[in-house]
């Protein structure tokens, strides 16, 4: 006896096959977009590493993302810091200490707890990090100088949406 195989696709008709091409189709540009995200974070990452060197020679990464944080805040705690690194205390206290070292940051009193002290970025430490960021937007002008302003603008939405929704 024999069997009859029964083709779903052809079944459903041309709908369903356009579905499937489709659905094909977004998963290998949802593909395209992981493989050259991997590419970008890679380069993003070396890039931290690259300016922590910058900064001060043997400098580790997360000790350049402190005094970015630092820089950009004020005086901060340092337990505030460790939430934006999700790091523990004691690692943000060798970090600090470590910039400290090198005079890009100080610690001072909170005036609204004596106990506890803020984290600060030293004249030195700013212009490090002034430094750094300018030739940082230097190189993206450059990067982006051949982009018409509606790619530009359009990447900037892209972004947007994209960190929107991590």
């Amino acid at each position: 006896m024999r069997t009859m195989s029964i083709d779903h696709d052809a079944q459903a008709g041309p709908a369903a096959a356009d579905d499937a091409a489709a659905g094909t189709a977004h998963d290998l540009a949802i593909g395209a977009v992981e493989e050259q995200f991997a590419l970008l974070v890679n380069r993003i990452r070396n890039g931290i590493r690259d300016r922590a060197e910058r900064i001060s020679p043997g400098l580790q990464p997360a000790g350049y993302k402190l005094l970015s944080m630092v820089s950009r805040s004020g005086a901060i705690r340092a337990g505030a810091l460790a939430e934006m690194l999700a790091t523990d205390k004691s690692a943000v206290s060798r970090l600090i200490h470590q910039l400290e070292t090198l005079g890009l940051v100080t610690r001072t009193p909170d005036p609204e707890d004596g106990r506890a002290s803020l984290v600060v970025a030293t004249a030195e430490g700013e212009r490090r990090m002034e430094s750094t960021r300018a030739n940082d937007q230097a190189m993206l002008y450059q990067q982006l100088s051949s982009w018409d302003e509606a790619e530009v603008r359009r990447l900037a939405e892209l972004l947007a949406k994209l960190n929107g929704a991590l």
